[in-house]
């Protein structure tokens, strides 16, 4: 009985000590930067480690209706990245957890085979894929679809459609985690009640994934909300987002007391988003 105890005990302690690391890891390098981007946003200036002056008036400079503009445009395009994201990834995970059965580690390799490859690579890549003389363009004036070539590069368009390649293994993964769970009894008991296939769909399956497309949802949306490499270089720095507000006050006016009060206010809003979006999810679907 006290070997028991005892292992039980040792084997609490090596589970907490194992993940000790990942706790000062994100104590280190999530907390305390947030924690010194809160403080410097309420600074005026400073002097080497002697603070000159407390003020909101970094705040008070930002209910300017341009930098509402520019989260509500952020705002726009995480949520339509993370919808569209949704519609293209719940098919391809449900055929992946519920129809294929001989290739499916091979597929799923396929999927994640992106995560081996450079964020910044990925995205020049498809420099020459949008390009007007690149790939896609090069294709659809071969078959015929199109007697010129289109102009997708720098545009609203390209942003969209690289975000959803880069994004859409975020959506799939904890959808398919989801349906590769669901008992095949309850999907057969279903067709033996009199569903068809969209009705089993609508009633059983998605219910039961449910939690899997809320995981997603927000593994897609959140991180959208303050991307900047993407519609930088794919968009032409055309629009600004807020990622790209932050890097341009950190890395070009150099207002680090200006960008850190941005930066703390576009996450207050991010996170009250996420609040009205889990809510929304739970009136609509359960």
């Amino acid at each position: 009985m006290k070997n028991e105890c005892l292992k039980s005990s040792i084997t609490k302690e090596t589970s907490f000590f194992m993940a000790v690391p990942a706790v000062l890891w994100q104590v280190l390098f999530l907390y305390v930067p947030l924690f010194f981007i809160f403080g410097i946003s309420f600074i005026k200036s400073f002097d080497y480690f002697s603070i000159k002056q407390l003020t909101f008036d970094n705040y008070k400079m930002l209910m300017g209706i341009s930098y509402f503009r520019v989260i509500l445009r952020s705002l726009f395009l995480a949520f339509f990245n993370a919808v569209f994201c949704l519609f293209v990834s719940y098919p391809i995970a449900y055929f992946l957890a519920l129809k294929v059965r001989r290739f499916k580690n091979l597929l799923l390799f396929f999927l994640v085979l992106p995560f081996w490859t450079n964020f910044l690579v990925q995205v020049y890549a498809w420099f020459f894929i949008l390009d007007r003389h690149g790939f896609l363009n090069s294709v659809l004036l071969k078959i015929g679809l199109i007697s010129s070539p289109l102009h997708i590069l720098n545009t609203p368009a390209a942003i969209y459609i690289v975000m959803l390649f880069c994004y859409l293994p975020f959506m799939v993964m904890p959808i398919y985690t989801s349906l590769s769970k669901i008992d095949k009894f309850i999907l057969e008991a279903s067709h033996d009640l009199g569903a068809n296939q969209w009705q089993t769909l609508s009633y059983v399956t998605f219910p039961l994934s449910l939690s899997g497309v809320k995981t997603g949802f927000f593994l897609s949306f959140i991180p959208a909300f303050g991307e900047f490499v993407i519609p930088s270089l794919l968009g032409g720095g055309k629009l600004m987002f807020v990622g790209s507000l932050i890097s341009y006050f950190f890395l070009e006016t150099r207002n680090v007391f200006l960008g850190s009060a941005f930066t703390m206010f576009s996450g207050l809003v991010l996170v009250v988003s996420i609040f009205i979006i889990y809510w929304l999810f739970t009136k609509l679907f359960e």
